[in-house]
């Protein structure tokens, strides 16, 4: 199966678009599609640094829980979270960690649950007062996955990364961009021209000297992420069996507080 992506190239920018609207929702394909659209890139001589972005409502609204995206198990009911496909899609989640070229996401709408983890893969993120970010895990009854045990405390600090896990809040674009889990707040039109820009400012710079910059700031990223996506991928399969998890995702998907009982 083909990525659900394109890829235009302007200047010494790419641009990787995931095209699977209205919501981008999260399967093994468009993971591994755009990470191998980055790696490709840390060979290109021409290309210094990319955007990543998304047709459709949502930047990524993360797997799909109403269980009418058959690619993924998780959500459409095939298998448990955390299951081999989970697995698959955390592998391609960590080669984000560990590509030289650096990127901007271009968060426009919703970035929820692991579609949140994708755009902290992201060296920097560009967003706007409509998008809304999410860790809503334990809202599910589930454990948080996709790296955001070591994307979140990386670029929020300990305690601010237990507070967006721990209360599974949604925060507007302006919120997440005071709490730091985005840099830029601009207008909706604005987004992805404006991460297009930022990344143009990146690209004017020397491009070996890039990269190298770029795999120092990240030294070990990717195992740390590895070794968390691994953890996570148990604790979910374990808490996908509870009753709080069938409990959270109902609730979810009807817009509703979880009764949850804890078990």
């Amino acid at each position: 199966m083909a990525a659900p992506i394109g890829i235009e190239v302007v200047g010494h920018v790419a641009v990787i678009e995931m095209q699977a609207p209205p919501h981008n929702f999260l399967t093994p394909t468009l993971v591994e599609g755009v990470a191998e659209a980055l790696e490709s890139f840390d060979d290109d001589a021409h290309v210094r640094a990319a955007v990543l972005c998304a047709q459709g409502r949502s930047f990524c609204a993360g797997a799909n829980f109403g269980g009418d995206d058959g690619p993924l198990g998780p959500g459409s009911g095939a298998e448990p979270v955390g299951g081999s496909v989970t697995e698959r899609m955390y592998a391609a989640a960590a080669r984000l960690c560990e590509v030289a070229t650096p990127f901007v996401a271009a968060v426009h709408g919703p970035a929820i649950g692991g579609g949140l983890g994708l755009a902290m893969t992201a060296n920097l993120r560009v967003t706007c007062p409509e998008a809304r970010f999410s860790a809503n895990f334990a809202a599910l009854g589930l454990h948080q996955g996709f790296g955001l045990s070591v994307l979140l405390p990386e670029v929020l600090g300990t305690t601010r990364a237990a507070e967006v896990l721990l209360t599974a809040t949604r925060y507007d674009g302006e919120s997440a961009t005071a709490l730091g889990m985005a840099d830029r707040c601009v207008p909706l039109d604005d987004v992805r021209a404006t991460a297009v820009d930022l990344a143009a400012q990146i690209a004017v710079n020397a491009p070996l000297a890039l990269r190298s910059i770029n795999r120092t700031l990240r030294a070990g990223l990717a195992d740390r992420v590895r070794a968390a996506t691994a953890h996570e991928a148990e604790q979910q399969r374990i808490l996908s069996s509870t009753a709080d998890a069938a409990e959270g995702i109902r609730a979810v998907t009807e817009r509703r507080p979880g009764n949850f009982t804890g078990s």
